[in-house]
């Protein structure tokens, strides 16, 4: 076990940390076509198919780039800096860092979602990250997609919310990602992880997060309706703007919740010493 407790913030990514779908920055524009017009033809692709929605703009951004661009891992990692985020994000991280080690904690950021991997490893910020868990391709021998080699949707995000918390980053492995294994022996307990997200794709990891003992928090940019209909119902613990600067709203809440989860975590450590030392003097008798 760490030796400071460690608390997980995870993210999504578009309109979470960016205002816009991140292709919608410099892949769409090269293709010489509108925003609208791609995500009707990716709909389109679903419904045809009759396959999930990820895999379809997957299909739809290779399908589209031929003879348009060329689509490398290279070429995708550099659309990254292209891509806006919103106010105070790159300086976000360092701050949240600064304040949840001087409560005694060690903080650690994660991705989760349905964009690009390769898109948000090419962002100033991807360095920030422990993990970047998000939809990918996997290319040939000249770095050209052929497959793909992951497909993020709202329902499979959840797996990496137990990844992180039993320990299991690899997502190659399964077996210890479903073996059972105490609630006192996982990496990071539900209590100490906050997910932030935008939307109705982010409601599985919201909830998940919420009625294991964790906070989930909805950031809306201009129409809070349906961040407004997540608190309702019970989903999140707050509704703040998508501004992360300091002193703003969401730093504030966040910041209210690592002391929350510093306090849990010095009372949960001394009933361990307790709860130890009863046994010990037990086994003595």
């Amino acid at each position: 076990m760490p030796d400071r407790p460690i608390l997980a913030l995870m993210y999504d990514f578009d309109r979470t940390l960016s205002p816009r779908d991140m292709q919608e920055y410099g892949f769409i524009p090269g293709l010489g076509m509108d925003a609208a017009a791609f995500w009707q033809e990716c709909d389109a692709a679903m419904k045809r198919h009759g396959m999930d929605s990820i895999l379809a703009y997957m299909l739809v951004m290779l399908e589209k780039s031929r003879g348009r661009q060329l689509v490398t891992h290279e070429t995708l990692r550099g659309l990254g800096e292209s891509v806006k985020l919103f106010p105070g994000v790159k300086s976000w991280f360092r701050r949240v860092n600064t304040y949840a080690e001087k409560k005694g904690l060690q903080p650690e950021h994660y991705i989760i979602s349905s964009g690009l991997r390769e898109i948000i490893e090419g962002t100033p910020i991807a360095p920030e990250f422990q993990e970047i868990y998000a939809a990918s391709f996997c290319y040939d021998e000249n770095g050209v997609p052929i497959w793909p080699a992951m497909a993020v949707n709202y329902t499979s995000k959840t797996q990496f919310l137990f990844r992180i918390n039993k320990g299991v980053p690899d997502v190659t492995e399964n077996r210890g990602l479903n073996e059972y294994m105490p609630e006192d022996l996982r990496r990071v307990p539900f209590r100490n992880m906050i997910y932030i997200g935008d939307g109705l794709t982010d409601v599985p990891c919201m909830k998940l997060t919420k009625v294991n003992g964790g906070h989930s928090i909805a950031v809306y940019q201009t129409d809070r309706r349906e961040a407004d209909n997540m608190i309702r119902h019970g989903r999140v613990d707050c509704v703040v703007p998508a501004d992360y600067s300091k002193g703003g709203e969401l730093e504030q809440a966040v910041f209210e919740i690592v002391d929350q989860v510093a306090a849990t975590a010095k009372t949960a450590r001394r009933h361990m010493a307790h709860y130890d030392a009863a046994c010990e003097s037990k086994s003595r008798e």
